[in-house]
């Protein structure tokens, strides 16, 4: 809904990051637009100014002709929003929209300003996984532009104009519906508590991992001045995939779920493959996919998990 709001179509390119889920490249490629990847920043897994900056340049330098940059996708990935104050200031030079896929990190916050509201555009899920969840599927496009914010309301009904046999574009149906929203708005209540009880969950996490001699074989999520995240979720890297798959079989072993976010880049899968990626394009993003894990995370872990967690991350040091 955001990249049709601005127009976005064929002849367009749309940067964003390979290490996600497929949403966001996906809906640029459904509009027939095309993605350019650019790979994250290792200390963050969000999309990386420095090479954002390289990939615009170069493709402004080497672009394929009848192509044109016209916006960046930046991924607010695990609930950390990303670098915008670099973000937008590369965007301007080079006159592109900035979507926020803020997915992830709806609730989190950069330099006082909320996640949502940190682009031209900002769009958020409501599935259930979500740090904010409903009961099924459902997401939120923030702008404060009148202008945008009518073509969504458009946009969302099938092009509606002036009502819903009047139709002015194309569009899509994108409504939330009434039972979804009426769970959300419920929740809405404590999700400022939940959100905070996230933070303290991570410290638990991060204190006792940290706590860990012989540190270096997992390496815990920063945390940065400025920034707080949603923790939707918390995520390690282990020394190694063999470490990895041993962690999380002792934690299964132990009835502590572990999940993969994300065990194959976007560049390196088969619905990408046109675009001629190949591996070691974007090593930063291929060697998180090879490493990464994440541990349960919601606003009601007990401090038990945390020790457990230590435990089998400590006998799995060899």
């Amino acid at each position: 809904m955001a990249l049709m709001a601005y127009g976005i179509g064929p002849g367009d390119v749309v940067f964003t990051i390979p290490f996600t889920f497929i949403a966001a490249a996906e809906a640029v490629r459904m509009l027939g637009a095309v993605p350019v990847f650019v790979d994250i920043d290792p200390d963050t897994f969000n999309m990386s100014v420095e090479k954002l900056e390289t990939a615009v340049k170069e493709f402004k330098k080497g672009g394929l002709e009848g192509l044109r940059p016209r916006a960046v996708i930046p991924v607010d990935l695990f609930g950390l929003p990303c670098d915008y104050d670099g973000i937008n200031q590369i965007a301007k030079e080079y006159d592109l929209v900035v979507i926020e896929d803020a997915a992830q990190s709806f609730g989190a916050e950069y330099k006082g300003r909320m996640a949502g509201g940190l682009g031209d555009i900002g769009c958020t899920s409501f599935f259930p996984a979500k740090p904010l969840g409903c009961y099924g599927d459902g997401g939120a496009v923030f702008t404060d532009s009148d202008e945008i914010a009518e073509k969504l309301v458009s946009i969302r009904v099938h092009g509606k104009g002036s009502d819903k046999y009047d139709n002015v574009r194309l569009g899509i149906n994108g409504r939330l519906d009434t039972l979804q929203a009426a769970i959300l708005l419920a929740k809405m209540k404590i999700f400022p508590e939940e959100i905070q009880k996230r933070r303290d969950a991570a410290r638990g996490y991060t204190e006792v991992i940290s706590g860990l001699q012989g540190g270096g074989d997992v390496v815990v999520p920063g945390v940065f001045e400025g920034v707080k995240s949603a923790w939707a979720q918390y995520s390690l890297l282990a020394r190694d995939g063999n470490m990895r798959a041993l962690i999380c079989e002792k934690l299964k072993e132990n009835g502590v779920p572990t999940a993969v976010y994300y065990p194959t880049p976007l560049h390196l899968q088969t619905a990408y493959k046109d675009l001629g990626y190949k591996r070691g394009d974007f090593p930063v993003s291929e060697d998180c996919a090879d490493r990464i894990f994440s541990l349960p995370m919601h606003p009601y872990l007990k401090k038990n998990v945390y020790d457990l967690v230590s435990e089998v991350i400590a006998d799995s040091r060899v």
